[in-house]
């Protein structure tokens, strides 16, 4: 029995395809497809290159393109994240330096310190971002704010409890 789609022809008595295959057939295509997206082909190929070291990290079983109807469409869902999750970075970043940039020349740290401390608000950020909306935003007003649980529930419309 043979199936086909519009991007790939896959016959049910095909062995299994490893990821080695899977980055042979499909890694030029998500270069283009990430190239198109962002504008810069030295970015699209670094996450390209990271979209599969991110497969090849999954913590279930070998991934499989029998496992896949459509491996592009995952490809690109992967892709995708990745590319928010850069965005994001470049986010916390930008706000770090141009905080930098706003401190006495006293308060210069070292590159590794510089380091350590941007890795530390990209962790944070990322830590932050999987929360739910609303816890997130009852931590952020309790920490920065330094709103009370009463002001907090007013604040959201929701109850002291909550």
């Amino acid at each position: 029995m043979e199936i086909k789609t519009k991007r790939q022809n896959v016959t049910s008595n095909n062995p299994p395809q490893s990821m080695d295959n899977l980055y042979r057939e499909h890694n030029s295509w998500l270069k283009t497809w990430l190239r198109r997206r962002l504008g810069c082909s030295e970015i699209a190929a670094d996450l390209a290159h990271d979209t599969f070291v991110r497969l090849i990290r999954q913590k279930r079983e070998p991934l499989y393109v029998n496992d896949l109807r459509e491996p592009r469409t995952y490809l690109a869902r992967v892709a995708r994240r990745l590319m928010i999750d850069r965005h994001r970075r470049q986010v916390v970043e930008n706000a770090y330096l141009e905080m930098l940039t706003q401190q006495p020349e006293l308060a210069v740290i070292s590159a590794e310190e510089s380091s350590i401390v941007l890795e530390t608000l990209i962790a944070i950020d990322s830590m932050l971002n999987e929360l739910k909306p609303l816890v997130k935003e009852t931590f952020l007003l309790s920490r920065f704010d330094g709103l009370t649980y009463s002001e907090i529930g007013n604040k959201l419309g929701i109850s002291h409890s909550t």
